[in-house]
């Protein structure tokens, strides 16, 4: 059973840059689909970027494309989520999660395994 913890979470600025990792254990991580969600206070757990099994195809939800990349290095087992352009409404605590479907998945509901996540503020 693979295993998640995420880092690289902290306070930032609005219109700063943030890289997220998350560092896989007891499974490799270009087995699974790979997704990040976030959840702010007082709302639901929220898909924001997922990275396929095996041909690495990626999505995005709207609030963040064009600003949060995803990305995979294999040779680290490890799970990137990088975030330029921050804005206050991206608060929220960060989780890496792992799904054996195939495809680019964005149902929380598919993710088997998660990570116990990291917190990000931007502060305005």
């Amino acid at each position: 059973q693979v295993q998640l913890v995420e880092s690289g979470g902290g306070l930032v600025q609005a219109g700063g840059s943030v890289r997220l990792s998350c560092a896989a254990s007891g499974g490799t991580v270009s087995s699974y689909g790979m997704g990040w969600f976030r959840q702010a206070p007082g709302k639901e757990r929220e898909f924001v970027a997922t990275i396929s099994r095996i041909l690495g195809t990626t999505s995005y939800a709207d609030s963040v494309v064009g600003r949060f990349t995803i990305s995979r290095d294999n040779a680290k087992n490890t799970v990137y989520l990088q975030m330029i352009t921050l804005k206050p409404e991206d608060t929220a605590v960060y989780y890496c999660a792992a799904t054996t479907w195939v495809g680019v998945v964005s149902v929380r509901n598919a993710y088997g395994t998660w990570g116990p996540g990291t917190q990000v503020t931007v502060s305005s």
